[in-house]
Parts: structure tokens; sequence; C-alpha cells
């Protein structure tokens, strides 16, 4: 199963203390190239979040927007315990009532009293790691969701790219025995036009001329091709995403379709050579895109 190297995901939450958002986007590239910018709230966990978006999207241009605001940036730092000032002042209340005096510091009595009145907790407030973790990998899973729908696409457009070499080498196997059978007959047509066969050592010719109809032999680059198109379907439809080597195994193909064009020394021949690397042109440009 392929993976393109274009994706895009998003992940937000929501809560009464803070709001996150992720959006993840990527582009084809040879190395992976992140770029994203940690808020300071995490800036110590930035080496862990780098490692996870390198185990988790592999290659590519990546680009990470993040989204961080507290939600309660604007409340006071300080916190009135109302059930604890109540019980106070109900009770200075009760003791001023009894010695007959007036009630007018009650109010600033039980404000004053312990623990009536205390500063937040910096703990309280500092945003939840686990919370904004678990936001990017669910940005980072639909990003890969998205990679693999794109992934399914370009592998049925490289499928009909290879079936279309194939059928390519197919004509040129077809090709081949009336391709030679050509050569020989134009070449002892020019022998006797231009010499004359009675002239010439039978024998010596036959030599020469089996020595020139190996030197176009294709055999070996048809077989080489035959096996490339075989491996780079059974790396397409493997369970891996390789695209490092499905580019490989495209350079091999090219190289046996060249040598094929190289010798063939026939039109028709090298018109299923040129639909050939057509076709693989296609290939080498999405292979590109995936990782």
């Amino acid at each position: 199963m392929i993976e393109s190297m274009t994706g895009y995901g998003s992940a937000t939450y929501n809560d009464d203390k803070y709001r996150i958002k992720v959006e993840i986007r990527t582009l084809n590239s040879k190395f992976l190239d992140l770029s994203y910018k940690i808020p300071k709230e995490f800036s110590e966990k930035e080496l862990e979040i780098k490692n996870y978006l390198t185990a988790h999207l592999k290659r590519g241009k990546i680009n990470m927007l993040i989204e961080f605001e507290l939600s309660n940036g604007d409340t006071p730092s300080q916190v009135i315990n109302e059930n604890l000032f109540m019980e106070y002042y109900n009770q200075f209340k009760q003791l001023a009532d009894k010695v007959n005096i007036s009630n007018d510091d009650i109010f600033r009595l039980a404000v004053q009293s312990p623990d009536v009145i205390k500063t937040k907790d910096e703990e309280e407030d500092e945003p939840d790691w686990e919370v904004f973790m678990k936001v990017i990998q669910e940005a980072v899973q639909k990003c890969k969701g998205f990679r693999v729908q794109e992934g399914e696409a370009l592998s049925k457009k490289l499928t009909d790219y290879i079936t279309g070499i194939s059928n390519g080498l197919d004509q040129v196997k077809k090709q081949d025995p009336v391709r030679i059978q050509n050569i020989m007959e134009r070449i002892e047509n020019n022998l006797n036009e231009f010499i004359g066969a009675d002239k010439v050592d039978a024998n010596r010719f036959e030599q020469e001329l089996i020595y020139y109809i190996e030197r176009l032999d294709i055999t070996e680059e048809k077989d080489r091709l035959a096996n490339h198109l075989k491996y780079f379907m059974e790396i397409l439809d493997g369970a891996e995403s390789n695209g490092k080597k499905l580019g490989f195994i495209s350079q091999e193909i090219g190289r046996e379709i060249n040598t094929i064009g190289s010798k063939s020394n026939d039109a028709t021949l090298q018109r299923s050579v040129v639909e050939m690397k057509e076709e693989l042109e296609k290939i080498k440009e999405q292979v590109l895109n995936i990782i």
C-alpha cells in the first residue's frame, strides 16, 4: 500500500482552560523537511514532537500550524472561598451579637481570615501536555489517512502506466522476429545490388551476418524489462510504501527500454519504444510524490 506525500489533517480541542488547533499540510520532497513553531508552554517537548512527526510522516515537506490560547487568561489570579467566608462571617456576627458591639468590621475580618482568599496554584493553569499531544496525534493520523487515499489514486495510475509499458513490450516481442528477418533480407539485397553474391565467400558472409545479428539481439533486454515490470508491481502492491525503491526500479526500466531502442534498427519497433518511454516519464513524475 503506497502513500502519497501530499496530505492534510487538522484537529481541535476546547475546554474551559484552553483552545488548541493543529493543522498539518504535506507536499512532496526528496527528504523530510519539517516546519512548525511550538508554543512556549511546550518548548521543552519539541524533540518529542519532532520524533513523532518523523516516525509517522517519514518524508515530504511538512508544515504544521499550531494555534494555542489560554481560555482563562482574563480571570483573576486569586480565588475566594465563598463557603469558608460565610462560615467566618456568621461566626464573627454571632460573637458580635453576644457582646453587643457593632458589625461594621465583620466583613473585613471574614475576608482576611485564613484560606478565604488564595492565590491560584500556577500548576493548575499549566496546559496539559497529554491533551496537547493527543491533538497533534489526531491531526497526524488524519493526514496519514489523506495520504493513503491519495496513494490509492496514485497506485491506479501507476498500474495503468506499467500496463502500457507491458503492452509495448508485447509489441516488441511480436515485432522482433520480423525485424531480424527484415534486417537479414536488407543486407542480402544490398550485397547483391552493390557487390554481387557470387563475389563473396558464402561461409564468411554467413559468419559476419550472424555476428551482426547477435549485436542487435534484444532477448536479454526483453527478459530484464519484463522482470523489472513485475518487480515494480510487487513493490507497488506491497504492505509498505517505498517511493525510493520504485524510483530505482524506474531507472532500470528506462535503461532496458533505451537499450532496446538503440539496438532496434526497425521503425515499427522504435515506435513501441517511444510509447514505452512516454509511459515511463509519467511513472517517474508520479513516483516523486510517493513516500
